[in-house]
């Protein structure tokens, strides 16, 4: 998510081999669209207790009721990034442009608390089993760890700037470095960053999940390649063919499959954990140009992906605009 959503308009495309394995597709298709406010967007996640959708926006945070299809919004961000339910019925936000992470109560949606963070926190994930958060703090390259019940920052651990998403295994956090092309590790309990695993054919990566089962990881990168790599070796194993321009990986373990959403093709990828002789892509849906985040709902399969219509660039090199009136949240749902 360093890069906004224009910038993948413009990605570029480096071709390496990878191995084909054959595994039965599974069926997705679109199957809606929501209309939501203007702006841009990033990260997005469902409550599966809540039953609702949260998408990160450029001024607040869009909140879809999954049962009735109500859509509101909720705070004043100051560039919206990350979104992350939590238990106690807290919402944790990510505001990128003023260095804040914001805890909202979600009975009422009403802010509580403002922290600061490192410079432009961008994406966060949930350790519920110590209540505490990871933010990536991109510029900074550092990583606040945030007791989310007490909704302060208990340490700060510097690493490297482009810091993107990130996941989880044990105490150590692997976390994609979009510029350097590589994962970097910290160990937790020591508050230190370790060495870095280089991802070779892999270009700014962003999108990063983990399957717990065989103790892999599943990262995006722009150039339309995903990454395998085995947690436990910290060994890249595999380079998978996919779209261009993905900012998310969308990890749905109990149906073992993950989704990769690539904004620049306009596809959402299905990738299965469990294919024969490992992680393959066994299906692809057409969706929009500009769709590369995302979230799952767990109880229905279901996959939402914000997107907009673009207008074409002023001059050349510049940002595209985005259509008035054209924000929307597909609906991919398995068939």
């Amino acid at each position: 998510m360093r890069r906004p959503i224009f910038a993948l308009l413009a990605s570029v495309s480096l071709c390496f081999a990878a191995a084909a394995v054959s595994a039965e597709a599974p069926s997705y298709t679109v199957t809606g669209r929501i209309a939501g406010p203007d702006g841009s967007w990033d990260y997005a996640r469902v409550d599966p207790q809540g039953r609702r959708l949260y998408v990160a926006r450029s001024g607040s945070v869009t909140v879809v009721e999954l049962e009735s299809g109500a859509v509101s919004s909720w705070g004043d961000i100051a560039r919206g990034h990350a979104v992350l339910p939590i238990s106690g019925g807290h919402l944790l936000v990510t505001s990128g442009n003023d260095a804040t992470v914001r805890f909202f109560d979600t009975a009422s949606g009403k802010q509580i608390a403002s922290i600061s963070v490192g410079k432009k926190p961008d994406a966060a994930i949930d350790d519920a089993a110590h209540h505490r958060a990871l933010v990536m703090n991109s510029d900074s390259g550092t990583v606040s760890v945030v007791d989310t019940q007490a909704m302060r920052v208990t340490a700060t651990i510097a690493v490297k700037p482009a810091l993107e998403y990130a996941a989880l295994v044990g105490d150590t956090a692997f976390i994609n470095n979009e510029d350097a092309n590589e994962i970097e590790t910290v160990d937790l309990a020591r508050g230190k960053a370790g060495a870095p695993i280089a991802l070779p054919g892999c270009e700014a990566p962003t999108g990063l999940g983990y399957d717990a089962r065989h103790g892999q990881l599943i990262g995006a990168c722009a150039n339309g390649k995903a990454v395998v790599v085995d947690a436990r070796t910290k060994r890249l194993v595999a380079l998978i063919d996919i779209g261009k321009g993905p900012d998310a990986v969308i990890m749905d373990e109990a149906r073992r499959l993950a989704f990769i959403p690539c904004g620049k093709d306009g596809v959402l990828d299905i990738l299965s954990l469990d294919a024969p002789g490992g992680v393959a892509r066994v299906g692809r849906v057409t969706t929009e140009v500009g769709a590369r985040t995302g979230a799952l709902d767990p109880d229905t399969g279901a996959i939402y992906l914000p997107t907009a219509r673009f207008t074409p660039p002023a001059t050349p090199g510049a940002r595209p605009g985005l259509v008035p009136g054209s924000f929307h949240i597909l609906v991919v749902k398995p068939s």
